[in-house]
């Protein structure tokens, strides 16, 4: 009877690691499946991410070629060297979100991962978009005045736009006071209005929005 009993006990436990082993398989399989989906779901932004980067090069190229062409006028080189700090600026953003998202690893615990799309989210609710709304309402004018004088040159020689015109930089100035405002407005008028969390949705993204609401599932299945 004892035997019987002890036999019984270790089917007992061996049908208990079984199972136990079987639940953990299919929460590997589960988690892996959603972390894959998560991966996806983020190809997206490391996509804009790059052509973003491609964006600032440009801005940077346009930029020195401006200012080396016109070292002998300041306000040119000011013009030129503004929109190079703008692409060098543009860069660096792209290139610290890249690392972020980079630096997610799929294999660590939920947590960890939720840590790091926050990171990802404060980075562009906090700084990438106030930043670039920002500067996207001036940095036209140096861009404007650029194209202005180089249509007018002809082989890196030619009339002055600013000189011709003077009173387009008071027209620009004025021109990116009311941008500003209106863009500072706008967010502050939503802000009032309630509408925060929708504001930081359309600055985070879906792809983001999307791998949060995949971690919290994990999450929940996770837990007893």
């Amino acid at each position: 009877m004892t035997m019987e009993l002890d036999d019984m006990k270790q089917a007992w436990q061996a049908l208990d690691r079984r199972l136990a082993d079987q639940q953990a398989l299919n929460w590997q399989i589960y988690r892996d499946g959603k972390f894959d989906r998560m991966r996806r779901g983020l190809r997206p932004l490391v996509w804009g991410m790059a052509a973003q980067m491609v964006l600032g090069i440009a801005f940077l190229l346009l930029g020195v070629a401006f200012w080396t062409s016109h070292r002998d006028t300041l306000h040119w080189v000011i013009c030129g060297v503004s929109v190079q700090a703008f692409g060098i600026l543009v860069m660096a953003f792209t290139g610290r979100l890249i690392s972020l998202l980079h630096g997610i690893d799929y294999s660590a615990p939920v947590l960890e991962i939720q840590q790091r799309l926050a990171s990802v989210r404060r980075w562009r609710v906090k700084v990438e978009a106030p930043v670039f709304s920002t500067l996207g309402a001036v940095i036209w004018i140096p861009l404007l005045l650029m194209w202005f004088q180089w249509g007018v040159e002809s082989d890196g020689m030619g009339p002055d736009v600013l000189v011709m015109a003077p009173q387009l930089v008071g027209i620009m100035a004025m021109a990116a006071g009311i941008s500003l405002a209106l863009t500072w407005g706008t967010y502050g008028v939503l802000r009032f209005a309630g509408k925060r969390r929708w504001l930081e949705k359309n600055f985070v993204g879906r792809s983001v929005m999307q791998a949060e609401a995949m971690l919290d599932e994990v999450k929940r299945f996770q837990q007893p």
